[in-house]
């Protein structure tokens, strides 16, 4: 039965209906052992192939590099790769003996998304087809949960490409935020026809990221509210059993270390995956996203029924596809899980489906002409491989750009006598501003993210409790320890775009000391940094709702926001100017030090 998906949306939000598919398939059956009375027991085996994160990423390449992706491990990316994967899996197990479900962060993370978000938009009047949903239509997948970055472009971008979706988009945690009725399908019913005349009936349970409330929380305030992922878990799964499900698989975009990035700042928990399977009774498997981490086959003890929940997550943009296998036995008049595993299948095993690549060969050719433009010429190279560790140009240039924006935007108001202070992280080790010629992708690898700037009034003891919690970022490492950059950073699995250089002042982070205690030698134009001190703090929108749990930031007041990504204002800079000289803004404002030497001299 295909989905009516307006009729739906029409409908969702007021009554919390839920999607149900029904598939026409033919499974794979055995009939072998005894069952009770001496009859023999009928089996029958299916499999769910799940992929994750995949970020935009349709084909082999990277727009920023302008050159097929690769990296150190040889990982290969794009849905064109998975859809020869899927294929082969199909071949081998028949093709309605299998579902393909995703676990979000789907349309944002390439210049091919942003492309059709922004430049080209599907949003507008006879607008495009997005092209993750052309790719995932052509492929079949079943259903999708949503992603946090699903949000980044505004709810209707996000809605436009739900309904070019042949499948339908899965959030039972987001709800609207009036009615707190579901805002999207909660779950998706599928039927599999084995040759028992005992259909077997699959349900998925999607399940987003409470953190979107934090992280996008100027397209969804007072839209929608995004609850805990073990609470709604524990009010679905039961409905969905009552239902009829034979099979319950939970699509979570949420990580499975019981962490959150954003303190407590939200009651619920970023990465609940694991907990869900503790904690909830009646799940079978959980495709796992949001952490970008490979996790092949995981198992989870359920407290209340003692039945282990497999979990799997697949490497992100499309590097791998997760395979979990179910072996189903009829007893007592229904069918039974018997056996469940999950694998991981790799990419780079593979080539490119020449259906997938010749689809949307106009579009990927549309995307290479676009971030090849040349904006202007900068004087010199400039690289973030050691942003992490040094005060490096490439991430001077984003504050100058940064602050400079803010003080332009505050210039006539009561804040213009403020400095402006501001806030960058290094996104990508991989950047680089090339001499000479410098294009649209060189600089949209700067900042790969959608964010949007704001300005923030701070005092000067907010700025040192800011940064010493920025530090936390180094491996804590003696006066007399011998020094691997590669292993200063990340302390407690921190990631990159979680450590923040301030510019506009200076200071030292020496790292032989414990956390709390590293921040040095704060000062402005020369003198130590009054506590009391007013500044402004150029700052981005993630950091500025909270991503992160930076302190004071979130609540400290807005003096000026703007709606167009950082990205596009270091591009319009960089066009105005037509000349990228380090010169004017490049300098060393901070430094890492141990006992008062610094590590690197």
């Amino acid at each position: 039965m295909p989905l009516d998906r307006r009729a739906f949306l029409g409908t969702s939000a007021a009554t919390g209906a839920a999607v149900a598919l029904t598939g026409t398939t033919s499974g794979t059956a055995t009939a072998h052992g005894r069952g009770h009375g001496g009859h023999r027991a009928h089996r029958y085996s299916f499999a769910v192939l799940g992929t994750t994160d995949l970020h935009g990423n349709v084909f082999n390449w990277d727009y920023f590099t302008d050159r097929e992706f690769d990296d150190k491990a040889h990982n290969d990316v794009g849905l064109a790769k998975i859809s020869t994967l899927v294929s082969q899996v199909r071949a081998a197990r028949g093709r309605h003996n299998t579902l393909l479900i995703d676990a979000g962060d789907t349309i944002q993370g390439t210049q091919l998304s942003y492309y059709y978000a922004k430049v080209d938009p599907i949003t507008a009047r006879r607008g495009p087809v997005h092209p993750m949903a052309q790719a995932m239509n052509a492929i079949g997948y079943d259903a999708a949960a949503l992603g946090n970055h699903e949000f980044n472009y505004g709810i209707p971008v996000l809605r436009k490409f739900e309904e070019q979706c042949d499948f339908p988009l899965l959030g039972a945690n987001a709800l609207d935020a009036r009615t707190l009725r579901p805002a999207f399908a909660p779950y998706s019913m599928h039927r599999l026809c084995t040759p028992h005349g005992r259909d077997v009936k699959v349900a998925v349970l999607g399940l987003t990221n409470p953190g979107i409330a934090i992280w996008d929380k100027q397209n969804v305030q007072g839209k929608m509210v995004f609850p805990g992922l073990e609470e709604q878990a524990a009010k679905w799964v039961p409905r969905l059993r009552s239902m009829g499900a034979d099979v319950v698989v939970v699509s979570a975009h949420s990580g499975s270390s019981g962490t959150s990035s954003y303190g407590d700042q939200l009651p619920y928990v970023e990465n609940a995956a694991a907990l869900v399977a503790e904690q909830v009774p009646g799940i079978d498997a959980i495709l796992v996203g949001h952490a970008h981490t490979e996790i092949p086959e995981y198992r989870v003890r359920n407290e209340a029924t003692g039945r282990d929940v497999v979990l799997s997550e697949p490497l992100k943009w499309g590097q791998r596809l997760t395979v979990f296998d179910f072996d189903l036995v009829w007893e007592k008049g229904r069918w039974v899980v018997e056996r469940t595993a999950a694998q991981v299948l790799n990419s780079n095993e593979v080539a490119e489906d020449p259906r997938i690549t010749g689809l949307l060969g106009d579009e990927h050719r549309k995307v290479v002409a676009y971030v090849n433009q040349v904006i202007g010429t900068s004087t010199q190279a400039m690289s973030s491989a050691e942003g992490p560790v040094k005060d490096v140009p490439i991430i001077d240039l984003i504050n100058h750009v940064q602050a400079q924006t803010v003080q332009e935007a505050l210039a006539g108001t009561e804040w213009a006598a403020l400095a402006v202070l501001s806030q960058a992280s290094c996104f990508s080790r991989t950047a680089a501003i090339p001499a000479g010629e410098v294009t649209i992708r060189d600089a949209a690898g700067l900042y790969p993210f959608e964010n949007t700037l704001e300005a923030r009034l701070v005092t000067g003891a907010q700025l040192l409790d800011y940064l010493e919690y920025s530090a936390r970022y180094f491996v804590q490492t003696a006066p007399d320890a011998v020094v691997d950059p590669s292993r200063l950073t990340n302390a407690g699995n921190i990631p990159d775009y979680n450590y923040d250089a301030v510019s506009g002042v200076t200071y030292e982070v020496d790292i032989a000391q414990p956390v709390g205690s590293r921040i040095s030698a704060l000062a402005f134009e020369g003198r130590p940094v009054d506590p009391a001190a007013q500044f402004v703090l150029a700052v981005n929108n993630y950091r500025a709702s909270g991503g992160g749990a930076f302190p004071h930031v979130p609540q400290a007041r807005q003096l000026w926001a703007n709606s167009d990504e950082i990205r596009n204002t270091i591009i319009g800079w960089v066009k105005a100017r037509g000349t990228v000289d380090p010169a004017e803004f490049a300098s060393v404002g901070w430094r890492l030090t141990r006992a008062g030497a610094p590590v690197f001299p």
